[in-house]
């Protein structure tokens, strides 16, 4: 899936991803999408609370290999 930014949060533990994804949608416009590469399991579950407590809409998620995927949909 395109996305206009990716951040590659591979071997990062919670709550870096989470907070790295944070500040790249802080540099974002409205409308645009950021996709995370995360290889923490625990990021799945991370950046469905955390679209829900920020207002940032999860557009779509899928695990690939060892890869979890979340591209976010800056409010």
């Amino acid at each position: 899936m395109a996305a206009d930014r990716e951040l590659d949060a591979r071997g990062l533990n919670c709550p870096l991803p989470i907070l790295k994804a944070k500040k790249a949608l802080a540099d974002m416009l409205s409308g645009q999408t950021l996709k995370v590469v995360a290889t923490d399991a625990g990021s799945v579950r991370d950046f469905q609370a955390f679209a829900k407590q920020t207002g940032n809409l999860l557009v779509h998620q899928e695990t690939v290999g060892g890869d979890h995927i979340s591209v976010l949909k800056r409010r």
